[in-house]
């Protein structure tokens, strides 16, 4: 998956906004909380930062090419660091990604999420 691609998927997801900022990283958020990182991975390509189930956590973070995200696994918070495409395709991604939009998006306030128009 390219930049152009992450951030175009990203995009088409309901609801969301997009700033670059820590370095250049590009950060979607769903009503004001991030949802998906995306950033390059050492010159290796892009890598991606996303919000997991604490089951989807345990089985992603010992496969090949994902791992604990930095800073935010070390403060015991679900997210997984895409750094490579070894075990986890572009589709598969966009999955997740997908899914760490839900995530964050089912824990947004009541009001948040009415005036979003996303389901209580």
């Amino acid at each position: 998956m390219t930049l152009d691609e992450y951030n175009g998927f990203c995009a088409s997801l309901p609801h969301t906004t997009h700033v670059v900022q820590w370095g250049g990283a590009h950060v979607w958020k769903v009503g004001g909380k991030v949802f998906a990182i995306g950033g390059w991975n050492e010159g290796a390509g892009l890598s991606v930062t996303f919000k997991v189930s604490d089951m989807a956590f345990d089985i992603l973070k010992e496969q090949p090419g994902l791992r604990p995200a930095p800073y935010l696994a070390s403060r015991g918070m679900k997210w997984i660091q895409r750094i490579s495409g070894e075990t986890m395709d572009a589709g598969g991604l966009r999955d997740y990604i997908r899914e760490s939009h839900r995530l964050i998006a089912a824990k947004l306030t009541r009001a948040v999420r009415k005036d979003l128009g996303l389901p209580a």
